[in-house]
């Protein structure tokens, strides 16, 4: 055991002046000793932690930006069905974009049909080369 300074109010002894300064005593306080507890026979106090507003406000948006997140990527990997496969043709060799065109579009004008050949397989030019997989888009796109 240990002693430790405490303070209380006693009303038969009440201090005869205060003294100059910051620490003045008031009436009636005197500082006693208590026995206190050290070593094994101390029992641990629970500890409680208490979360400030600004606290809850930062978890708060913590886990909506986690959510938030999760929510578009999950999104973005999640590609709508397309139903029916789209048929592909290979091009072969000497092979233009304007013969598949003809050949794969043949209900629509030699021009729309590269034209949706292109969008269909993002291309930038008319150039195709030997063994390239094109998807062949349905006419009415």
């Amino acid at each position: 055991m240990s002693a430790a300074t405490t303070w209380g109010y006693l009303e038969s002894a009440p201090c005869s002046a205060p003294h100059p300064g910051p620490h003045t005593r008031r009436p009636g306080r005197r500082s006693h000793l208590r026995l206190v507890p050290t070593g094994p026979d101390v029992q641990a106090s629970p500890t409680h932690s208490r979360v400030t507003r600004r606290g809850r406000l930062a978890i708060t948006l913590l886990v909506t930006a986690a959510v938030l997140t999760l929510a578009m990527s999950l999104a973005s990997g999640i590609s709508a069905p397309t139903g029916v496969a789209q048929p592909t043709v290979t091009v072969a060799s000497g092979q233009t974009l304007s013969d598949i065109a003809a050949a794969e579009l043949p209900q629509l004008p030699v021009r729309d049909a590269v034209v949706q050949l292109q969008l269909a397989n993002d291309l930038t030019s008319m150039q195709v080369h030997a063994g390239q997989v094109l998807v062949v888009p349905s006419a009415g796109r």
